[in-house]
């Protein structure tokens, strides 16, 4: 099992659901980062279970720096970051060892690892694990800001229901900052919560997609090929559990253009080059073109219900059913899209430093 991402700047997660912990270890960070833990945990309380619409499962979250950090910055060697696991409840699972949950990894963990996988709240699989991934982006997210560069997702879509478009993007960006439930519009935030309740009542559960927008990234980014800006984000996002697309851009809905309303035409402002559109999200051959780099992720509906479903006993080859019983998130989508942000991080962060060198982001 491979657990490493990135080139210049590396990211190795492990842990299991209900193991001991899930951590990180960050490798080529430069020396001299301000190492914020209060901020690390405040990204953290985002990804945590929202209310009554999220899992009964309450972590602390209570995380260790281990290596790599010394009297508030970072020194140069590797970071790790351990997150240790207190409420988890095991016996939720033994029961159903055998049984495939429909659209879970417990199938094809199975045939991947020959039954030795840690089945319990689907181990490495998890969720859970990318409580990681936000721990280490609380190193690289303050990093990017100091160079002015500002990451914000917001809940688009979920259960059908609406949030308004990004308009001031550095006004909406510094707005989403601030929110537990990553919504512009209030009335549309009552509107999803009511409607991620009712799927809960029902036994059920919904998706949605999250929009992603990126401020202050200078033109040159990126190679044209396999390592474009859209390729390595597409990599690192669709690793993020219950991610079922990504599209950048207009994405899908260029298919309806045509070449002279997809086009974004350019023009200089005060001596720097823009574009009229961004239809291309910020991406022309693989390449930021200094405009915002903007893109979105569909969200699956969480595979864990509480409804009956067919399912096999992986152990016996027989016909079975399921009904769920485990705690589990009716949507995953509002504590999703702190990950989002996090992936975001790390990515740019190993682009950018690809280009300017190992100590750029800890230059002032």
């Amino acid at each position: 099992m491979k657990n490493t991402f990135g080139n210049n700047i590396t990211l190795t997660i492990f842990g299991e659901s209900h193991g001991n912990s899930v951590g990180a270890v960050i490798d080529g960070l430069a020396p001299g980062i301000l190492v914020d833990e209060k901020f690390i945990s405040e990204l953290l309380l985002k990804r945590r279970p929202y209310g009554e619409i999220s899992t009964s499962r309450r972590e602390p979250d209570n995380f260790v720096i281990e290596s790599g950090v010394f009297e508030g910055h970072t020194t140069g060697t590797p970071v790790c970051i351990r997150i240790p696991n207190i409420d988890t409840n095991s016996k939720d699972y033994s029961d159903t060892r055998w049984l495939a949950r429909p659209s879970h990894a417990d199938y094809t963990a199975n045939c991947k690892y020959h039954g030795f996988e840690d089945y319990r709240g689907s181990g490495h699989f998890s969720g859970r694990v990318t409580a990681a991934l936000v721990a280490a982006a609380g190193l690289l997210i303050p990093a990017l800001e100091a160079k002015g560069i500002h990451i914000g997702t917001h809940i688009k879509r979920c259960g059908g229901i609406a949030d308004r478009d990004f308009s001031d993007l550095s006004a909406d960006i510094k707005l989403l900052k601030e929110l537990d439930f990553a919504v512009l519009d209030s009335k549309a935030a009552e509107q999803m919560i009511a409607r991620i309740q009712t799927a809960k009542n029902e036994g059920d559960s919904v998706g949605g997609i999250l929009e992603t927008a990126v401020t202050g990234l200078e033109a040159g980014l990126g190679e044209p090929w396999f390592d474009s800006v859209e390729s390595l984000l597409a990599h690192a996002l669709f690793s993020i559990p219950s991610i079922k697309g990504v599209e950048f851009g207009a994405g899908f809905d260029m298919a309806e253009l045509t070449g002279k309303t997809a086009n974004d035409s350019f023009y200089v402002e005060n001596g720097k080059v823009q574009t009229a559109t961004n239809n291309s999200g910020g991406i022309n051959g693989g390449i930021s073109n200094g405009m915002p780099l903007i893109f979105r992720c569909a969200v699956k509906p969480t595979s864990t219900i509480s409804l009956t479903q067919n399912t096999v006993n992986m152990a016996t080859k027989e016909n079975a059913s399921l009904a769920s019983k485990g705690r589990h998130d009716p949507c995953i989508v509002h504590r999703a899209r702190i990950v989002v942000d996090a992936v975001t991080a790390l990515v740019l962060s190993d682009i950018l430093v690809g280009r300017h060198g190992t100590d750029w982001l800890g230059e002032k």
